[in-house]
């Protein structure tokens, strides 16, 4: 049986890590999952909706045996796994990268654009 104390331990940890790494914040887990995404893969969005659910459970006492410590301790350690993979200097260079090329990849769209434009009314 897992007790409501443990499941806010991991979920002040994921939310954590998420703000740290993703910049994402939020008052509980499922506002932070639900910031985040398609930032996080499909198999960690569906380990996060079986932790938000264990999260649910564990408020009660009663509820609380229906969870399954194993299944949400595998959920937490993929979660926790993939989001301390996540290298953060390499997103900012790969973002501005990105962002670089669309910006060079327009102006040599418009300056072809205008030397066509300039040959079509017979100036070049």
């Amino acid at each position: 049986m897992i007790t409501d104390k443990d499941m806010a331990a991991k979920s002040r940890k994921l939310r954590g890590l998420m703000q740290q790494k993703l910049d994402v914040r939020g008052r509980d887990l499922r506002q932070s999952l639900r910031r985040a995404g398609r930032r996080l893969p499909k198999s960690v969005r569906k380990s996060g909706a079986e932790l938000m659910r264990a999260e649910m459970l564990a408020h009660n006492p009663k509820t609380a045996r229906q969870v399954d410590a194993a299944q949400v301790d595998q959920a937490y350690d993929k979660m926790r796994a993939h989001l301390e993979a996540i290298d953060v200097a390499e997103q900012r260079k790969s973002r501005i990268l990105s962002l670089t090329g669309a910006i060079v990849a327009n102006l040599l769209l418009v300056i072809v654009l205008f030397v066509v434009w300039l040959w079509w009314r017979g100036y070049v």
